[in-house]
Formats: structure tokens, sequence, C-alpha cells
């Protein structure tokens, strides 16, 4: 079992800047640190070997371990004052949209601490009904339920209120749908025998509960019975309220006959792309989600005559919180390194080895600002390696074997997250209520972005870096948040850029960036499949983290639900590139039309390799070769996921398809875009369109774009120690694409 493990605080750095590491040993265990650059992280009986190099710096060396747990699951805090404490008679109330109702004692709201049994909270039940809880500090507990368990995905008016002066307290659940499979409405009431809420300490919680003893800071251990499902018009009052009363503050605005005993009214359908929560109430009780729940959510009030939630955000005032979600880990730091002045540019691990388990914390280091060391950058697909953060699709989906034709294998990391939840989730996870995964955070342990863990992702492409270093290539990297952030800005010193396997995930900003770089004269090689695919967002503020709404169309392992589809943190519609007017073949001329996960085949030269135009190209290469009837990934260079060219789609006219694969098996299959309905000849056994292509095409200035169309081919690199025609060729373009002569 796993028992050693971290992250780090920034996964790009510069010569000078600072990068923390955030280490947990189970059992408190010691541990040596080094600073490696990795050099190939294939370790694989098959793979070109794995290789790394120490690097001598003042962050190795020994170190004490701890554990450090992981605290996931989200919710609001609002902070506690003399406004909370002064409580006595109250109402609380709001619309929710419980997904797992009967999971447990969920809470809603409310200012409640367990340890101290003080205070008073909304909750769901172990029943699954609605239920009010007052403590008055002295162990004495009141509760009140409303004794009818709720439906799951279904909107329910709720509140409760008790009163100081006649000790009454009251609980209604209300189910906003008519339908006789809803069930009533339903109401309790009771006398309670304690003076009311007792103070305790505690922040204002939605969707969680404070556990602490009084006084003690909230957060990690101190917060608990999370809540899955959605959260509309939270409000609380001064006093106990009447149903009609009650009614009045459900929609529109705060009314003037009740302002004087509103203490809060959230509106969550404001600062949608924020960590705030406003409170519109004269009090400004402003709060702050923890954990990233899913905003821009369709609230109570949603009609489905707007989509996105910036035209009507009055419909969008939902939060869904999950039991599981999380953003940072929040760890203390370890141990740290200065990133040297001498340190070249490149792929780099903090390796820790302790026990009997070892681990790497990659991070990615570039030149000096304005002074690049290469004509040459590898683009690092870090947006790709988030959102497969942790997958456990493998493990919890029912069709995960028959599409990949073979049993499922788990890595010892697989296991730790069967046995160990709560490390965050992939972009292709399910919360534990079912709903879709939207945001990825690199702030984490990430057990599947590390060497030695398969031909998947980051791994994958230390194939690149190994090809480079083999022919001796001097590059930079720049990643995908460097990228983001900066803009053409980031890759204009260079004369080529270089992709790994797999660079799915692009911000606007990115594809912007490329775009413009490709105008300028920029070459591109782009050595993957199912490039430039989702549309993904970055926060503005909040590091380390992206969001992607599943929309119509693509290959989806979890769907957003309909009105979902515009992602939170910028307010642009999500899902595929191609579906919203960019499709990946007017980038780099080929876009995704197949996977497998079987096998993989090989690439047969075209009539059109013999245009003089990429005669270099073939310098070398045989007219009758079979290109890539080998490789680690699979057994051939074009497998996994296979993207071809199409000239309806924005493939350039004058592009060349220098290689097309064949032969592929009975589990390729067309991807949903591809086939507007499902027949019986959509596998690659029998339909011709299922299959990779090799192509090049001039663009302005006098660049270039080289696409392999394959995931699979960057691991047929190191095939014969790079004495193969599938390396021949890829180092053929790379020496011609570094030539400043025009193309």
């Amino acid at each position: 079992m796993r028992k050693l493990f971290g992250y780090g605080d920034e996964i790009s750095v510069r010569p000078g800047d600072t990068i923390h590491f955030m280490v947990s040993s189970l059992g408190g265990n010691p541990y040596r640190a080094d600073i490696v650059r990795l050099i190939c992280g294939d370790d694989s009986p098959a793979g070109p070997g794995f290789k790394e190099t120490v690097v001598e710096t003042a962050a190795n060396g020994d170190y004490r371990g701890r554990e450090q747990p992981m605290h996931d699951g989200s919710y609001v805090t609002v902070p506690g004052g003399p406004l909370f404490d002064g409580i006595t008679s109250f109402t609380c109330q709001a619309m929710i949209w419980p997904t797992t109702p009967l999971k447990g004692r969920q809470a809603l709201l409310g200012k409640w601490c367990d340890k101290a049994r003080a205070g008073f909270g909304l909750y769901i039940d172990e029943g699954g009904a609605v239920a009010l809880r007052i403590g008055d500090g002295s162990g004495a507990v009141e509760t009140v339920s409303a004794g009818a368990a709720m439906i799951g995905r279904e909107w329910y008016f709720i509140a409760a209120s008790f009163d100081a002066d006649t000790k009454e307290m009251r609980i209604f659940q209300e189910p906003l749908a008519d339908s006789p499979g809803v069930g009533e409405a339903a109401f309790s009431q009771a006398t309670a025998k304690l003076a009311g809420p007792g103070p305790n300490g505690a922040p204002f919680l939605m969707a969680a509960q404070y556990v602490a003893t009084p006084g003690e800071e909230p957060g990690g251990t101190a917060i608990g019975a999370h809540y899955n499902g959605k959260i509309d018009s939270p409000r609380l009052a001064g006093r106990a309220l009447s149903r009609a009363e009650m009614a009045m503050l459900v929609d529109g605005p705060l009314p003037a006959t009740l302002e004087s005993v509103i203490l809060g009214w959230w509106d969550f359908s404001r600062d949608i792309p924020s960590t705030r929560v406003s409170d519109l109430s004269a009090n400004r009780l402003h709060g702050e989600i923890v954990n990233l729940p899913t905003r821009g959510m369709r609230g109570f009030n949603w009609t489905g005559a707007e989509q996105c939630w910036r035209h009507a955000p009055g419909e969008y005032g939902a939060i869904h919180f999950h039991d599981d979600d999380l953003y940072d880990a929040g760890w203390e730091a370890d141990f740290e390194l200065v990133i040297p002045a001498d340190m070249p540019s490149g792929v780099y691990c903090a390796r820790l080895i302790g026990g009997d388990d070892e681990e790497r914390i990659p991070f990615f280091v570039r030149p000096p600002a304005d002074a690049p060391t290469s004509d040459a950058v590898l683009l690092i697909s870090t947006a790709t390696f988030m959102a497969y953060g942790n997958m456990q699709w493998d493990m919890n989906t029912i069709f995960s074997e028959p599409k990949k034709g073979g049993i499922t294998v788990l890595s010892p990391e697989d296991v730790f997250l069967q046995e160990n939840p709560g490390y965050g989730l992939s972009l292709y996870d399910k919360h534990s209520d079912q709903t879709g995964v939207c945001y990825a955070s690199r702030l984490r342990p990430i057990f599947n972005m590390r060497p030695k863990t398969g031909l998947w992702s980051f791994n994958a492409d230390t194939h690149v870096t190994d090809w480079l270093e083999t022919i001796g290539q001097s590059f930079d990297v720049v990643t995908d948040e460097d990228l983001h952030r900066e803009g053409v800005a980031a890759i204009t010193p260079y004369r080529v850029v270089v992709t790994g396997a797999h660079p799915e995930y692009w911000s606007t900003p990115m594809w912007d960036a490329m775009v413009a770089y490709q105008h300028r004269g920029g070459r591109l090689m782009y050595l993957g499949g199912n490039g430039f695919y989702w549309r993904i967002a970055y926060h503005d503020r909040l590091p380390g983290v992206i969001e992607l709404r599943r929309a119509e169309g693509g290959m989806r392992y979890q769907t957003t639900e309909p009105g979902e589809y515009y992602q939170s943190f910028n307010g642009e519609l999500g899902g595929l590139w191609r579906r919203l007017g960019a499709p990946p073949n007017s980038l780099v001329g080929s876009g995704t039309v197949a996977t497998g996960f079987d096998s993989a085949s090989y690439y047969r030269r075209t009539p059109e390799s013999h245009d003089p135009r990429v005669s270099f190209i073939f310098e070398g290469v045989g007219d009758d070769e079979l290109i890539g009837d080998f490789g680690t990934l699979l057994g051939g260079a074009a497998g996994v996921e296979l993207d071809g060219a199409n000239r309806k789609l924005g493939t350039p006219p004058h592009a060349l398809v220098v290689a097309r694969s064949e032969n592929h098996s009975q589990l390729y299959f067309l991807c949903p875009e591809e086939t507007p309905f499902h027949h019986p000849v959509m596998s690659g056994a029998e339909n011709p369109r299922v299959r990779a292509d090799l192509l090049f095409f001039e663009t302005a200035g006098g660049g270039g774009v080289f696409t392999t169309g394959s995931i699979s081919w960057c691991a047929a690199l190191a095939h014969e120690d790079y004495d193969n025609n599938v390396a021949r060729i890829t180092t053929n373009v790379l020496k011609r694409f570094l030539d400043p002569e025009p193309l």
C-alpha cells in the first residue's frame, strides 16, 4: 500500500522561484528527499527504461515524516459574531434538491457545534427527513423532524422556526412538484424544554456542520455532516415567522415589511465565478465557499427559457454541494526548493524514499524570463494531467473491461484510492451522489501523475523527453498554465512547439495563443491523438484548478445536465471545441474519430507522401515500409485514440495526408460525434473512417504543422533504441522545423 505521497504548491517555476512540497508519511516514518531531473518514467519491461538524474540542491536531505489528513466535502462558511450569538428566536429556510437523502445525517443550515451540543441547525436526519436541532450547551438537545423521507433529485421548500417565548419548534418540508410519487407536504411541531440555542463559538455553515470544541478554529476535522445536493435561497430571520411570511422570503426582493428581522438573505446567483457568497441583508453576512461546490447550477425556479446563467442569473441561484468535493488539501509544507539559477529547463521531481515506499512529485522548470535556451519547446499538458488526476473510472464503471477487451489490472495507486477515498476525483469520475465531476485540482496528491504509473498522461509524455535527450536536442518546457496565463508570449520565442501524446484539454486563451503562434510563422509538432478536444476554464483567482462542462456531444464518461453547460469560472459554453465551431482540424489538420484500448496498429504511406513538399519527412524511410508496427503502448504506433483529417471540419485544403493507419480491431469504435446514429458498421474491423492520419501542412509566414493522429505514436519512438521509422520520421520533422528556412 502507498505510505508516502505529497504535492507541490507550484507546478511551473523559473530560476529564483520557490516551490513548497507538502508530504504525508503514513505512520510518521522519516524519508529522504532528493531533486531529480526526469528523463523517462517508463519502467515497463518493453520500454526504454526508467531514467533520472539526481540534482544537488539545498532541499536534498532527510526529513521527519508526519501524517497529513485529507478534508474533503464542500460547504459555505459565514464568520460567527455577536449577531449570531445573540439569536434566541429564529427562522431558517431554503429551497433544497437533495441527491442522497438517505445517506445519514446531513447539515443544511445552522450555527451548531456537535462537541458543545450547542446552537441550532437544520438537517436531513437519518430517516431522510428535514429536522431541526437546538442545544443550550448543557447537554440538553431538542429535535423535531418532518418525519417523512424526501425523494432524491426533487425540489423542496424546507424551513424551521423556534419561538423563545412559547418554546415552539416547527419544521416544514414541502415538495415543489405535485406528482403523487413525490409525497405530501410534511409539518411537525413540538414544545422545547430548554430556553433556546446556546452560544458555541462556531461559524454559521451551509451544507456542513461544525464539530470542534468551542473556540477551536474551523476547518479540517472540525467540519462534518456534509450534504449532497443543491441549496437555493437560504434565509435566516431573527424571529419565528409565520408560514405566509416564509413564503415572502422565497423569491423576489427582500420584503420591506420583514427587513428589520432578516438576519441573512444569501443570493447564490451573484458572484458565481468567485468563492464569495453574498448576503443582501443589511447585516452583510457574506460567506465563502470551501472546496469548490459546483456553481452556475439550475435553481428551483429554472424555466428552461435560458441555458446560460449569465443571461438569467435569477434562475441559477443554486449551489450543488458534494461530500467528496476537494480543491486544496491544505497541508503544511515540509520542505521547499528555491530553483537554482543554473537549473536547466526540463521535467523534474522531488523524489521521496522512506520505509518501503517511494514517491515522485513532478514539477517543471522554465528558463529565466526572456532568456530561452533552445529553439524548441515542449508544451507540457498539465491541464490533461489534472483532468485525469486520480481517475477511478476503470474501477467504478461496469463496462470498463468490455471497452478495453481485457481484465482490469489494479496498480498499488488504484488499490490505495479504493481503500482511502478523499484524495479528490478526476473529470472522468462521478461524485458519491452520481453527479458528474466538474472541477479538478492539482493541489493534492495525484497518484497517476507520476513516473512508473503506466503509459498514460504524464508518464506517457516522458517518451518525448527521452527521445529529445537521446538525439541530443536541447529543449525548454512550458506548461498549459503558462500558456493560459501568458498567451502567445509564452511560446513566441520558440521556432518549434512540440506536444506530448495527449494534449486533450484546452482553455480559450490557450487556443487563441496557438492560433496566433501559427499566424506568426511558428511550427507545431502535434505528436499525439485526441488533442484540442474539450474546452476548459481556469479560475482567475484560485491557482491550480480547471473546470469542464461536458455539454452535448463527445466521449462522455458522465453527462452534464441540460441548462448547466456554461462554465461557472468564466461563463463560457463548455463542451467540445468541435461543437463550438472550432474543430481541432482547423488548428492541427485532424480531429478525433475513434478510440480503442485493446491493441494498436501501424501506418501505411499514401501517394501524397511522395509530394516534394514532404520529402524531408521520409528521408531514410522506404516506400513500402509499415510505419510503426511496433511500440510499447499496445504494440503499435497507431492506437488508443485516433485523429483523422476531414475537410468539412476545417482540415486545410493543402494539407497532405502522408500516411494512414489500417487494420484496427473490432474494439475500436467511431466517436459519438462522428456518427449521427448507431449502426452495425462502426468498428475498426469494418469502417475505414477508423484510422489515424499522419499529415502535414504549411501555415502563414513559413510555418507548418505536423500531426501524428495517435496517442501511441510517442511510445513507439524508443523501439530498437530509437533506430526505427517512427523515430526517424519524427526527428526528420524536428530538424526541418528547426531550420529557419520557410516551409
